[in-house]
């Protein structure tokens, strides 16, 4: 492996997950869209990953440290994978495995209230997309792309 390629995987498995929970976060909570059950799906292993890539940052050993940012990768990976799953219920190419999901947190006299006034989010139809691509879609293009990159920074051999 040269000299550079550990740190640049690092930062690359860091801030990729980072970047992504930043546009999901901000799409949600600044653009209105409110994530269906598979969304969160797709966040998970994005947040595992941003633990793994930062604890890389402390790790003492060398091995240590390539480790986890291979974890990470793999994270990132499982991210993408299941955004292509998702992306494949919103072009109807398979059928999802769950109902969608709301975001209902209500209990008692105040379900009904509650239940009117939440959105509908369906799993099976993009609420954004630029050029066909939904942001299932663009998650699945940048973590399968991103995680790739990583592996490969942080398990080349030395030349």
């Amino acid at each position: 492996m040269r000299a550079n390629d550990l740190p640049l995987a690092r930062w690359i498995a860091l801030l990729l997950p980072l970047t992504l929970i930043a546009g999901a976060l901000g799409s949600q909570y600044l653009g209105g869209l409110y994530p269906c059950e598979m969304c969160h799906w797709q966040r998970w292993p994005h947040y595992a990953a941003i633990i793994l890539a930062a604890l890389s940052f402390f790790a003492p050993r060398t091995s240590a440290k390539r480790l986890l940012v291979i974890l990470a990768a793999l994270g990132i990976l499982t991210s993408g994978l299941i955004g292509v799953f998702h992306a494949g219920v919103e072009y109807h190419w398979w059928q999802g495995v769950t109902a969608c999901a709301n975001t209902l947190h209500a209990t008692g006299g105040d379900l009904l209230a509650a239940i009117v006034r939440q959105p509908v989010v369906r799993c099976d139809v993009p609420q954004w997309s630029v050029l066909g691509i939904s942001l299932a879609g663009f998650n699945a293009i940048f973590s399968i792309t991103g995680a790739l990159v990583v592996l490969m920074l942080a398990t080349r051999r030395r030349t």
